[in-house]
């Protein structure tokens, strides 16, 4: 299946953090100080499950995780982590496929974008966008070109797609401009950091409509 990381589950965190350090999860991390107590989350394209023990990490309970992962090894390998006594339910699925019958306070996508086409990637943008309630969090991370010019990240963002073409074979061959998804979406962007030298940026971004608590 086109986009499905199983040839790379056994090594890949070990490639991410040989390639960027502490990067990929510090990126993460910052996403997690934003989620709340006792909330619905989504997550999707988690990998092999590194952020749920992160996240359990600030919340012991309290949280209904609904892990979506097209990767079924991946999903294998984050069945084993730490969720501490959160509610966790797995769907071993594309996020194009899924049939979710609630929205969440909470969705997380780290690094997903990245994988497909600027036309697919909208409609994934917008298929989230309707399981996210109004007023939610979206947590937002993945790559950038920080400069017009900056020739580092250009070749290694080329040596990463020819990498994961010819094993994974994802859909993108380039990175684009995801921000302008939430931009054209009217979300407010609540904070953003940046990581490896600002060729990783982490958003917070609200979505548009009424929270609970104005309700």
């Amino acid at each position: 299946m086109k986009g499905n990381y199983d040839n790379v589950a056994l090594f890949y965190d070990w490639l991410s953090q040989l390639v960027f350090g502490g990067a990929i999860m510090q990126s993460q991390v910052f996403l997690v100080g934003a989620i709340p107590p006792d909330c619905s989350i989504l997550i999707i394209g988690g990998g092999a499950g590194q952020i749920l023990e992160e996240i359990s990490k600030k919340h012991v309970s309290g949280l209904k995780i609904t892990y979506v992962e097209i990767s079924e090894k991946m999903i294998t390998r984050a069945k084993k982590k730490d969720v501490g006594n959160n509610s966790l339910v797995f769907i071993n699925q594309s996020i194009l496929d899924v049939i979710l019958p609630k929205q969440f306070d909470v969705v997380l996508t780290a690094f997903l974008f990245d994988n497909y086409s600027a036309k697919t990637g909208k409609i994934i943008f917008n298929k989230i966008d309707s399981f996210l309630k109004p007023g939610g969090l979206w947590l937002f991370t993945d790559f950038q070109i920080s400069e017009k010019n900056n020739l580092w990240q250009k070749l290694l963002l080329k040596s990463m797609y020819f990498f994961f073409k010819i094993l994974c074979e994802i859909e993108a061959t380039h990175l684009h401009d995801f921000s302008w998804f939430f931009s054209e979406s009217k979300y407010k962007l609540v904070s953003i950091q940046t990581f490896f030298r600002k060729f990783i940026y982490s958003a917070i971004y609200s979505k548009p409509g009424r929270t609970e608590s104005e309700t």
